[in-house]
Parts: C-alpha cells; sequence; structure tokens
C-alpha cells in the first residue's frame, strides 16, 4: 500500500506492506512507470492542452499519424483508443495508474506513437506523473474551471507546467493570444510559434483558404516560406488552428512536412472523424444540424461566428449549463448565444446535484438582457428542445446543439440517465422527415 501517514495508521493492522510518502498522488506517476515498464521502449508521446480544442488536435494527431501508416493510439475525453480497439472515457486525462496501464498495452500492441489530452487538473493532480512528452502543444486560454483555481492566471499556471523539461521535451504553442504568448514566452523547453491571425509574428502561420458547412481549406506557411495546403471535413477557422497545430506537432516529431503533405495530398486532406465536436448529424437537403461539446463562451463564440458565415438562414442554439461546475461563465454563454443566434432554446444539459431550473434562469436572465427582442424558449428536457428547434427549421438554416458532444447520459440530481444527443438528434431528424448523415 502507498499512502500518507494518516493513511498508514488506518492501514495499521491491515497486515500488508506499507509505504509512507507525504504526496502520494505526486508519487503514484513514478510508481506506475515502474510497474508497468511504460520507459522501456515507450512510444513516440504527444500532448494537448488548453481550453477548447484538446480533443480535437488529439484526433487530428491520430488521423495524420495513421495515413502516414504509423499504428497509433491516442486518450481523449471522448474515449481512449489501442489501434483499432476502442473504450469509452471517464475523465479528460485519466488516473496515472489507468495512462501508464494503457501505455503498456500500447507497447504490447506495436503501438508507435501516441496523442494524450491534459487537462488543468491532470497537470495539479498528477495523473501524467512519470510520463515525458516528445512533444506537448498549447491550443488557447479562456474563461472555465474556474471551480477549481482561484483565477485564470493559477489556471493557466496549471497547463504551464507541461512546458517543463521534466515533463517535455518541445513545445508548439499557438500564439493567437496573449495566454499563448505568455506560454511560448516562459516555457523552459525549445518552442515552435504558431499564429492563425494576421500580423502576429510566428514560425508558422494558417491562412484559411476555403469553407462549407462541410469543409475548412487551408495553408500553413512554415520557416523558410515553404507551404502546405490541405483540407478537413469541419467547418470553422478553428478547426483549421486545431489541424495546423497538429501538422506542427508531427513535424516538430521528426516527421517531414513534404511527407505530410504528400499523404494529405494523395489522400484528398486530413480523414479525421471527431465524435461530438461540430459533428453534422442531417443529411443532404436538411437543416444542418450539428452536435457539439461546446461548452465555454469561447467555444459558443467561435461556432456561432463560424455556422453565421456560413448559413444562408437562420442560426438556431440549443444549449443548456454545467451544474456542479464554474458558474461564474453561465452569464457570458448566455449572452453570446442571444447575440450569435437568430433562435435560442435553453435546456438542461448535466444540472448533477444543482436545480435545474435556477441554472436555466441564469442562462435567460443573461440572454434576454442581451437581446430583449429575441426569440428565446425555456424547454427544461432537452428531447423537446431538439424537436422544437428542428419544427423551427427550414433547408438553409443551422442547428447547433452545444454541450452533451460525444457523451451518452444526462446526470440528474446524482444519476446518470441513458442519453445520447447524437442518437437522439437522428431520431428527430427521422421523426421530422428530414434526411440524416450516412
Amino acid at each position: 500500500m502507498l499512502t500518507d501517514a494518516a493513511g498508514a495508521d488506518l492501514a495499521a493492522d491491515s497486515g500488508l506492506p506499507v509505504l509512507v510518502t507525504a504526496d502520494p498522488r505526486a508519487a503514484v506517476g513514478d510508481v506506475a512507470a515502474w510497474v508497468y515498464r511504460t520507459g522501456d521502449r515507450p512510444p513516440l508521446l504527444f500532448a494537448v492542452t488548453g481550453t477548447n480544442g484538446k480533443t480535437s488536435v488529439v484526433y487530428l494527431l491520430d488521423a495524420v499519424l495513421r495515413q502516414l501508416g504509423v499504428t497509433s493510439g491516442l486518450s481523449s475525453t471522448a474515449e481512449r483508443r489501442i489501434g483499432d480497439d476502442a473504450v469509452v472515457s471517464s475523465l479528460t486525462t485519466p488516473e496515472a495508474t489507468e495512462l501508464h496501464a494503457l501505455l503498456a498495452r500500447m507497447r504490447e500492441t506495436n503501438v508507435r506513437a501516441a496523442a494524450i489530452e491534459v487537462s488543468a487538473q491532470a497537470m495539479t493532480q498528477g495523473r501524467v506523473g512519470g510520463l515525458v512528452f516528445d512533444v506537448v502543444g498549447f491550443t488557447n486560454l479562456s474563461h472555465d474551471h474556474l471551480d477549481d483555481y482561484p483565477d485564470m492566471g493559477a489556471y493557466l499556471a496549471a497547463k504551464q507546467a507541461l512546458f517543463d523539461p521534466d515533463r517535455a521535451r518541445r513545445g508548439v504553442v499557438n500564439v493567437d493570444s496573449e495566454w499563448g504568448r505568455t506560454v511560448a514566452d516562459e516555457a523552459r523547453i525549445p518552442v515552435t510559434t504558431l499564429a492563425t491571425v494576421p500580423g502576429v509574428p510566428a514560425d508558422w502561420t494558417v491562412a484559411v483558404t476555403g469553407e462549407s458547412q462541410l469543409f475548412t481549406e487551408f495553408t500553413l506557411t512554415g520557416p523558410g516560406g515553404s507551404t502546405l495546403a490541405t483540407r478537413l471535413p469541419l467547418f470553422g477557422r478553428f478547426m483549421a488552428a486545431n489541424a495546423a497545430l497538429a501538422i506542427v506537432m508531427l513535424v516538430e516529431s521528426g516527421f517531414e512536412a513534404e511527407a505530410i503533405g504528400h499523404v494529405l495530398d494523395r489522400d484528398g486532406g486530413i480523414q479525421v472523424y471527431i465524435p461530438g465536436r461540430t459533428e453534422r448529424v442531417s443529411g443532404e437537403g436538411s437543416p444542418a444540424v450539428y452536435i457539439d461539446y461546446a461548452h465555454t463562451p469561447d467555444a459558443f463564440l467561435n461556432a456561432l461566428d463560424a455556422l453565421r458565415g456560413l448559413t444562408p438562414g437562420r442560426v438556431i442554439m440549443v444549449f443548456g449549463a454545467d451544474g456542479d461546475r464554474d458558474k461564474t461563465k453561465r452569464d457570458d454563454m448566455g449572452s453570446i448565444a442571444a447575440r450569435g443566434s437568430d433562435v435560442v432554446i435553453i435546456t438542461d444539459f448535466h444540472p448533477r446535484t444543482e436545480d435545474p431550473a435556477a441554472i436555466r434562469a441564469t442562462l435567460l436572465d443573461a440572454a434576454r438582457r442581451a437581446r430583449p427582442d429575441g426569440e428565446l424558449y425555456e424547454i427544461p428536457d432537452p428531447r423537446q428542445a431538439l424537436r422544437r428547434a428542428i419544427a423551427l427549421a427550414s433547408p438553409g438554416d443551422s442547428i447547433l446543439y452545444a454541450g452533451p458532444g460525444h457523451e451518452d447520459y444526462q446526470e440528474i440530481a446524482g444519476v446518470k440517465h441513458p442519453y445520447s444527443a447524437r442518437v437522439d438528434a437522428r431520431l428527430a431528424l427521422q421523426e421530422a422527415g428530414w434526411s440524416v448523415a450516412s
């Protein structure tokens, strides 16, 4: 048993051998690395941190690796995958014991590279202890998790700890924001920078060259003026930024940019499927219905801005807010939704142990203040909320159902009830006589 002094007292009569340390959580990663021998022939290891986009970058890394012919694995909010075998995730980053066991299993199946999503909580709770990543990436930082951290500075510091020689060998940082520039300036490892905003100095720059509701095309320009042009089957400039970050991370790990460009040209772009990330569930001729995991003000803003530019008709948004999570972001979520949508439908997401009516009231008040004349509905049941959105929509309109993403449950009063927004959206579309995506 590995425990602290208080735990040793409790275990005194157990008859078990006891190892005592002041902070067992800080030690468990190194112990797990020894138990599972994850330092022996480790795969090429990538880690991605940031507020939004972590899951997408992990899947994009995995997709390009596969197109390069590399057997790969991943650990994300949506799932853990070893080659072609996948299991559902319960945490963004698993506990150190599970993570090292996952990597050991990858070694047994000859996985050569693995991409791991790393949350701020994973850093402060020692979940990636005992690992040194070959390349780490930073997406962005925005308002979230201020229930776990006292302020944005502390939240950033948790993520910055990944850019330390004890954690990683090289880093790639999106420097579109001041937060990213701080990470790049203060990193204690060699860092390569990436920018999507014109005029922001960076080693690599991204320019979107074409976009629709079904794809985004972009050009990535690197040191010396070298370029790589490709596309991905997802909408939004923020997705182009995620894809560019994944490509630059691969280059920093040793893959040739020309080789990456060659396979992407061969395959017609990045062949990626990201569950519950701006995932289109509607078919041709139907209103465009997207299921997304967005649950922060910045994620709302990015998705709505992108949809507005690509939608000939109205933008309808369905969303709720997490219970027992950062309450300070709810006001911004409600106001951004109202300003960015033509129709807002507020529903229940995961109320958990909070009063769902109180959560909805906060979102409704913020939406009404932002747009007093806006079309606004309160429908507690997400199934009925989704059906109202579809009933209000016509071809040419877009529906963004933000929050549930890939998840297959809704938590109410501490009980998890089966619910998949992706499955329900397809069913609702068919009930209304619309086609669904294949």
